[in-house]
């Protein structure tokens, strides 16, 4: 069996924005009890990756890191129609991920303790993103 839903995801910029419960939201509807979620973001310039739920600095760290490696305006960047933010936001996009792929126990994501599921936005302004959730497996008695 299986469900598949969309959600949209405002956010006010880059950054990372915690869609956990979102998602855990979805699996719950789907009547799913063991399986499988897979996420998927509609977009080139955003991303989802599981990361450390506990300490937000990690994904301030995540951030510098990333800012270090990938530096908006970079003169490297042809692909500059939309601003600074542009091109470095596809390369960001391209170096996470657009898809996840996480384990449904008793209908529930079985995400280790200090897991959660965030949409790294890569752009400056704010965007509202579009997520597929596709549940697969056996469904509830």
């Amino acid at each position: 069996m299986w469900a598949q839903t969309k959600i949209t995801l405002p956010n006010s910029g880059r950054g990372t924005y915690d869609i956990t419960a979102d998602i855990q939201n979805e699996v719950a509807k789907s009547g799913i009890d063991h399986g499988l979620a897979h996420i998927f973001i509609h977009h080139t310039s955003a991303s989802l990756i599981i990361c450390e739920n506990a300490d937000p600095s990690v994904r301030t760290d995540l951030e510098a890191y990333m800012s270090r490696a990938v530096p908006d305006g970079d003169p490297l960047f042809k692909h500059t129609q939309e601003g600074p933010d542009d091109m470095s936001a596809h390369v960001r996009s391209i170096l996470t991920q657009t898809a996840l792929t996480i384990p449904v126990t008793h209908a529930a994501l079985a995400l280790g303790t200090w897991q959660g599921i965030y949409l790294w936005e890569h752009r400056h302004g704010s965007h509202t993103r579009t997520v597929t959730v596709t549940v697969q497996g056996d469904r509830r008695e």
